[in-house]
């Protein structure tokens, strides 16, 4: 994962002249112990409306006091607290049209003796600046009770913060700069962070974050005591993608979604493109899982030694669809194995009635069982040279149209759903309501 990167003394550096935890020159107001001076508050409410619009934030100000000013930079500095957005410091220079803006989380921190900065939010509406993250968290479509967090800085574009959550789960909000939760919002693991970059986690440890992965497995239904684990990867949809070892040699690829439950478990040798199992032996298997699909296949009525296979996504729960490609024969297929039941298999020209198209094996391969299939209702004259899928009825019967190797006038078969045996053949005129009827080159004309 790759995002532009900025440190907060460097974002200083682009936005102000001098750091935001600059002492104040002579002329800064002292408010009184028991609260903000009303005076401040009053500058703040009437300067802060023009200022916040120039910056560009997106606040209703709900609250506002001047803190100061540093004539030396020719610098004010104002609180605001907004209802909606996220309260925070107003850094307006002179001549300069658009003020600099730090969200209270940021300005809130302790400086190198523990205490407070001088910029530190101080109205009862940003007493909260970690829970005034929570839209931002929502945004971003991650389940989290914010626990703690952090600012860690921005760039021209972006604002960065750290947030924990209860449990031990952390990542990286990034938003935008001004940090608006109505705009873009994306929370990146802090997984995929190394310590000592320009970003990276401080309120979790990588053994913190690695502990969801027991959970997860626990929660697979997979007999796997886990001896060792690691991150892989995020998707775009905030699927987490882990890998496990397992004491007995076995190995899982688990798939934790954004809400923080598990997804799927995968075996290793079914592992995804760029998900693949590193910490087991994945070659081993899936060699194993080849003579499993190879008995299975066997069981439903098609003899085949598999040679390679490949899923499709899942559709129904306790269900796998796999196309085959078979060493000891030519035409390969797309089998639907069930938890119980001895599955289905379909040709690759049938497969494409269900919704799934065959990649390891030439349509042309399909040829002879269709030549089969019409034989077997009468049109024995016909040796199938082309078929195309050309339509599907509301009680799931699929229209296969073929052609005739002697360039005669073809067919369309109707194959009832769940089967590989057509129960009736209809010319292309008796088809021609079907999908737009036949299309063929030899069939276009017959009748």
């Amino acid at each position: 994962m790759k995002i532009i990167r900025i440190g907060l003394a460097a974002v200083l550096a682009l936005v102000v002249m001098a750091p935001a935890s600059a002492a104040f020159a002579a002329k800064k107001p002292t408010a009184p112990a028991d609260g903000i001076d009303p005076k401040y508050r009053e500058k703040g409410m009437t300067d802060t409306p023009a200022l916040v619009t120039a910056a560009g934030l997106a606040c209703t100000v709900s609250d506002a006091r001047w803190i100061g000013e540093d004539k030396k930079s020719g610098q004010s500095y104002y609180e605001v607290a907004c209802n909606p957005g996220l309260g925070g410091v107003l850094v307006a220079k002179k001549d300069d049209p658009k003020p600099a803006y730090y969200p209270c989380i940021e300005t809130g921190k302790p400086g190198p003796d523990g205490k407070p900065g001088s910029l530190a939010c101080k109205l009862a509406a940003n007493a909260d600046p970690i829970q005034a993250l929570a839209p931002f968290v929502a945004k971003s479509g991650v389940t989290c009770a914010v626990d703690k967090a952090r600012s860690i800085g921005a760039s021209t574009r972006n604002t960065f913060f750290e947030v924990s959550c209860q449990g031990g789960y952390g990542f990286i909000l990034v938003a935008s700069y001004p940090a608006d939760a109505n705009a873009e919002v994306k929370a990146n693991t802090c997984l995929a962070y190394e310590a000592g970059g320009n970003l990276f986690c401080e309120l979790t440890s990588r053994e913190s974050q690695l502990a969801m992965v027991d959970t997860l497995a626990a929660a697979s239904g997979k007999n796997c005591v886990v001896k060792d684990k690691r991150y892989i990867l995020a998707s775009t949809t905030g699927s987490l993608y882990f890998e496990v070892a397992c004491a007995d040699g076995k190995g899982y690829v688990l798939e934790r979604a954004s809400n923080g439950s598990l997804a799927r478990a995968i075996d290793c040798a079914n592992a995804p493109g760029g998900a693949e199992c590193t910490l087991t032996d994945a070659r081993q298997a899936q060699t194993e899982q080849a003579g499993l699909y190879s008995r299975l296949a066997g069981k439903a009525g098609f003899p085949c030694n598999v040679e390679k296979y490949a899923l499709f996504p899942t559709r129904v729960a306790r269900q796998e669809v796999v196309e085959l490609k078979c060493s000891d024969r030519p035409d390969g297929a797309v089998a639907v194995f069930d938890a119980e039941g001895p599955g289905r298999v379909y040709n690759c020209i049938l497969a494409e009635v269900q919704g799934y198209r065959c990649t390891f094996s030439p349509k042309e391969a399909a040829m002879p069982k269709l030549s089969a299939d019409l034989k077997g209702l009468g049109k024995g004259s016909c040796v199938v040279s082309d078929a195309r899928v050309i339509g599907k009825s509301d009680a799931g019967d699929g229209y296969v149209e073929v052609a005739c190797a002697d360039g005669l006038p073809g067919w369309v078969m109707v194959y009832p759903t769940s089967t590989n045996s057509p129960k009736e053949v209809l010319s292309c005129r008796q088809a021609s309501s079907v999908g737009g009827g036949c299309k063929l080159a030899t069939n276009k004309t017959s009748g």
